[in-house]
């Protein structure tokens, strides 16, 4: 069946909230098997980072949930399809970094350590995600960035999220998956 984006955001939304995991990235492998996710789009710019509120929600995050996924929604439906490509930024990583921007209030105008951290966060996994390279992966991309959020919210504002040893469980729906260039990818656990 076909949705459109705004029926995937919807979708997300409504099976999102139901989770009570303080893991983000067990939250996203688990919504990345529903029908209304395709192996790469932008969709993951609103799950990403819907899976990581609610997770840090879940692991004792101080703010509304449902107005951070409404906020996220709005934002996320401004970026486009292939950000990584055409604009040099990953729409999980953004999708992160706007969470963290919704939560703390962070605005263009703001002079205090929040508007730092979100440039931290996002310019250390833009990093890995280079030295990892192309061609895109929606899935690893995920991954990295949920995996590098636990430890900066962790280190920066003490919330224990949890995360496990990630492998991923897509690489024969990825006709572009870097196989073990991948740091998830099962051949690299073993």
């Amino acid at each position: 069946m076909e949705y459109t984006l705004q029926d995937k955001f919807s979708f997300i939304k409504r099976d999102i909230v139901k989770y009570t995991s303080k893991n983000p990235v067990a939250i996203v492998k688990e919504m990345m098997h529903k029908d209304y996710i395709n192996i790469h789009g932008p969709e993951h710019h609103f799950l990403d980072g819907a899976a990581f509120a609610t997770a840090m929600k879940n692991a004792g995050g101080k703010f509304s949930l449902d107005e951070c996924l409404n906020e996220l929604e709005n934002r996320a439906a401004k970026m486009p399809g292939a950000m990584c490509a055409y604009w040099g930024v990953c729409g999980s990583t953004a999708s992160v970094a706007a969470v963290l921007s919704i939560i703390h209030k962070t605005s263009p105008l703001s002079t205090d350590t929040y508007y730092k951290d979100n440039m931290e966060f996002t310019s250390a996994v833009l990093s890995q995600m280079s030295k990892i390279g192309g061609a895109r992966c929606c899935k690893r991309n995920a991954f990295l960035s949920l995996s590098y959020g636990v430890k900066f919210v962790k280190k920066n504002y003490g919330i224990e999220m949890e995360i496990d040893d990630i492998v991923c469980e897509f690489t024969q729906k990825n006709k572009q998956c870097l196989g073990n260039k991948c740091p998830f990818h099962f051949a690299n656990k073993i």
